[in-house]
């Protein structure tokens, strides 16, 4: 978004809020830059110096306005930064390189407040060059150039997420390089750290809507094919072998790139602005079309019934936004004016580079798909379970292996344990009742062959 035309008014934000946390519009005013009569003193303190600088540091060019809206978006206007930058050109720190057709001044670091910036800034954050001015053959001052619509752009996204509480100054770095194997360098327009906010890492490519869609879609490209690459002394048989999360660990970038906490490699964020609002969502459409095979995910192995969460593991998380949707919003960066692409709504930031409908999902499918799974067998083995014809009972689990266990079927494999044991009972006492008859029958046999020799005994006396 290039510099407003117009003053300071209040739309810029009331102060800085967390990403997940809504802004709360203010009252318009016509004018929000205090008149020279106002009673009220704007200090440029040793604080906001040592901010500016930091912040000309990384981004190396500024205007006024784009740096209030990055380090102080709770103040009401620009008119303290203003006086800071003019305390800096004082010291010698500062100076206005050029004068915008907007009416800004382009303001950059000298020598000497590039050398106190550099000791300011961490060692893991890149200083910008320092831009020397340059002089005629008169020796007279030559305004600077090569500050054109896209660089303006670039900042004003960074000191409108960096306002709506998405990281600090310090959470950016421009001019990313990733080299790739056959010697192209993708560069990032962008980089964000900002973990406080939920982001440990995103990667932004600023668009004005200058470039053929294919050019953003070889990007991607680029970006995944970076992402793929393998760590040089990767064990490439494990390399192979890794799948999901696992498998970064044997990937460049996680040696390079904080963890994001998330499924898929660092997300990718498009931010359009320039032309109308109808161009800018045509412009989306094809993109996410042709880019599809990039983000889109892969169904999980095997295909289970039920399981329609989606890998997300070798994915490129790529999110969509507008300058103009940010600054329309009541939010801000931190309200709902993302889009991921292959999803149709607008979400905050987090929840845009969520996955609900990845691993938390297939945890939860599976889960109900062994469910169902047990619950299909149980009902398999029911119907199968044997059933006594008499008395209809089905069969214990014990009495069905036993009868299965047998080698051979027995006469009684077909009945339950009730109807098992009532037929040995019966069985039993049809024995005992053929063993009393025959003991009856040899007694009685027996006591007629005594009476027998009895009556002959006696006849013959």
């Amino acid at each position: 978004m290039a510099p407003s035309t117009g003053p300071s008014t209040t739309t810029s934000p009331t102060g800085r809020v967390s990403a997940a946390q809504t802004r709360r519009p203010r009252a318009r005013r016509a004018f929000d830059n205090p008149s020279k009569s106002s009673k009220q003193t704007w200090k440029p303190t040793h604080t906001r110096q040592k901010e500016i600088l930091t912040a000309l540091g990384i981004f190396q060019r500024a205007t006024a306005e784009q740096l209030w809206r990055m380090l102080r978006p709770g103040d009401r206007h620009d008119r303290c930064t203003r006086d800071t930058l003019n305390a800096l050109k004082k010291q010698g720190k500062a100076r206005v390189e050029t004068r915008l057709k907007s009416g800004h001044q382009l303001w950059v670091l000298t020598e000497r407040g590039h050398g106190e910036a550099k000791q300011l800034l961490p060692k893991n954050v890149r200083m910008s060059a320092l831009r020397r001015p340059q002089y005629t053959a008169d020796g007279e001052p030559v305004d600077g150039d090569g500050y054109d619509a896209h660089a303006a752009a670039v900042t004003s996204t960074a000191a409108v997420l960096t306002g709506a509480g998405l990281g600090t100054p310090l959470s950016w770095q421009t001019e990313t390089g990733h080299k790739l194997p056959y010697g192209y360098t993708q560069y990032t327009d962008l980089t964000m750290c900002a973990p406080d906010a939920g982001i440990p890492i995103m990667l932004l490519e600023i668009d004005r809507l200058t470039e053929p869609v294919d050019d953003l879609v070889a990007k991607l490209r680029r970006y995944h094919e970076w992402f793929e690459l393998p760590l040089p002394k990767a064990d490439r048989s494990q390399a192979r072998g890794a799948r999901g999360a696992a498998a970064h660990a044997f990937r460049l970038w996680s040696r390079i790139y904080p963890a994001t906490g998330r499924e898929g490699y660092v997300p990718v964020a498009f931010v359009f602005t320039g032309r109308t609002q109808a161009q800018r969502a045509n412009r989306i459409r094809r993109l996410e079309h042709a880019a599809r095979r990039y983000f889109a995910g892969e169904r999980y192995p095997g295909r289970a019934a039920g399981i329609t969460a989606v890998d997300y593991h070798q994915a490129l998380p790529v999110v969509v936004t507008e300058l103009e949707r940010i600054t329309a919003d009541p939010g801000w960066a931190a309200g709902p004016v993302w889009r991921r692409l292959g999803r149709e709504e607008w979400q905050t930031l987090p929840e845009a580079l969520g996955n609900p409908d990845g691993d938390r999902l297939h945890t939860v499918q599976r889960e109900q798909a062994r469910r169902r799974t047990a619950e299909r067998e149980v009902a398999q083995r029911e119907a199968q379970r044997p059933v006594r014809v008499g008395c209809g009972a089905k069969f214990t689990d014990t009495r069905w292996q036993r009868t299965r266990r047998s080698s051979w079927p027995g006469e009684r494999d077909n009945l339950c344990g009730p109807c098992e044991q009532e037929d040995v009972d019966r069985a039993e006492s049809e024995r005992i009742a053929v063993r009393e008859a025959e003991e009856a029958t040899a007694r009685e046999a027996a006591e007629a062959e005594t009476k027998k020799h009895r009556s002959l005994f006696g006849r013959r006396r």
